[in-house]
């Protein structure tokens, strides 16, 4: 059976794990991509369990070089990169008045221009296939802002407007490019924030519960499918009505 191969960054945890899997569960072999190296391992030995062929990446999406070898490295153990999962992501949390340059600077370099260096690297074998799959994976804030994450919230937003101008440039080729906008889910990432600020977030979700993982990453499994092929440029929101 043919398998396409996604490459999923930000996949040793979290969200990007679970996309992972998801994908090794709907017949797509898997590049496992963090700076994690242990946890990489930990996922792609759940993919081989479930069947899939998978590799790892210990892969600094701020780094160009670093993107760039390990594009090479997927090209050749692998073939092929069909699907590209941007999802690598930090917080650096501050209000803007007490913001940190630094903390600026490496939250946009990461979820911003990381996501653009691995889009840059791979459209050259999608290219050349004339078939792919690029989904970024943005935030409710990015639509609708949130207060102290301007650094976060300006990478989000980045992201969204990155996701239309590809889509505009590679749609001749057949390669679509959308993102998907998680509102609040629940991972380590938002696991550590105070009660009464889940309080407040859950006050604001119509369908009244926080979202999983898995929400998300069926998402992701359906705009890397054959179905989702007239789709492109589209901001997908799974957020229970949280911003509409």
């Amino acid at each position: 059976m043919f398998h396409r191969v996604a490459l999923v960054t930000g996949a040793s945890r979290g969200i990007g794990r679970e996309i992972a899997l998801t994908l090794c569960r709907h017949n797509f072999d898997v590049v496992v991509a963090s700076p994690e190296v242990e946890k990489n391992e930990e996922v792609a030995e759940t993919i081989r369990q479930c069947g899939g062929n998978t590799m790892t990446l210990d892969l600094d999406v701020s780094s160009r070089d670093s993107v760039k070898a390990g594009v090479e490295a997927v090209l050749k153990q692998m073939g092929r990169i069909d699907v590209l999962v941007n999802n690598a992501g930090i917080t650096r949390d501050a209000l803007a008045l007490r913001m940190k340059p630094e903390d600026w600077d490496k939250v946009i370099q990461i979820n911003l221009t990381g996501a653009f260096f691995v889009a840059q690297a791979v459209i050259p074998a999608m290219m050349k296939e004339r078939w792919g799959r690029i989904i970024n994976i943005a935030s409710v804030v990015g639509e609708m802002g949130n207060a102290g994450q301007a650094n976060y919230v300006s990478s989000k937003a980045g992201l969204i407007g990155l996701t239309k101008c590809l889509a505009l440039e590679l749609a001749s080729r057949n390669i679509t490019v959308n993102a998907i906008a998680p509102g609040y889910i629940e991972t380590d990432m938002t696991a550590v924030l105070p009660q009464e600020v889940k309080d407040r977030m859950l006050a604001m979700i119509p369908l009244k519960r926080f979202g999983q993982p898995k929400d998300i990453a069926n998402a992701v499994k359906f705009l890397a499918s054959e179905e989702a092929g007239y789709i492109t440029g589209a901001v997908l929101r799974v957020n229970g009505g949280m911003y509409m």
